[in-house]
């Protein structure tokens, strides 16, 4: 598959993770580029202090400088349904795989969970630590190094700094 491929996140700080995760979904995926997306208020985190997204965005830009088909920008919408619209694929954390599939992020309705799954591109999903992958072919696993398993961008704010895109001083 080459298209255009999207990972919304918060990336609040970027890790290496995130970009071990975007370099996963370019080669396996044959995308030509993806966008990592940050939403002005994170679905699930709107009681949590961010860094601006402007912050955001620039020290992203700063920490790809070598990737040039990766691309930021941000956005108004919450629901990954929205921000997919348009794009070729959507790759996502396994924490995020399950997330797309509660109802609570819906308004409690099954039939609106099921109508924003009908709408979603094909996806991609990254292993995390302690988090089930999907199972069921409804998306492509990524392969990436276990060592990025555990990373968090919670992690590089409680002080794992070896785990920040950039370097120590992008903090």
């Amino acid at each position: 598959m080459a298209g255009h491929g999207v990972y919304p996140g918060s990336f609040d700080p970027l890790t290496v993770a995130h970009l071990a995760i975007a370099d996963a979904a370019r080669e396996q995926c044959g995308l030509v580029r993806l966008d990592l997306v940050v939403s002005h208020v994170a679905l699930a985190k709107e009681d949590r202090r961010q860094t601006s997204v402007a912050e955001r965005l620039a020290r992203i830009d700063r920490a790809t400088v070598g990737r040039p088909w990766l691309r930021t920008r941000d956005t108004e919408a919450q629901l990954l349904a929205d921000i997919a619209e348009g794009y070729d694929l959507l790759v996502l954390g396994a924490d995020k795989w399950h997330q797309l599939h509660d109802p609570r992020f819906y308004g409690g309705s099954d039939e609106a969970l099921r109508a924003a799954l009908a709408r979603l591109p094909p996806v991609a999903v990254a292993p995390r630590a302690g988090v089930p992958l999907p199972d069921d072919g409804l998306a492509t696993v990524l392969d990436v190094d276990p060592v990025h398993h555990p990373v968090s961008s919670t992690g590089v704010r409680e002080g794992r700094t070896e785990w920040l895109a950039g370097g120590a001083d992008d903090r």
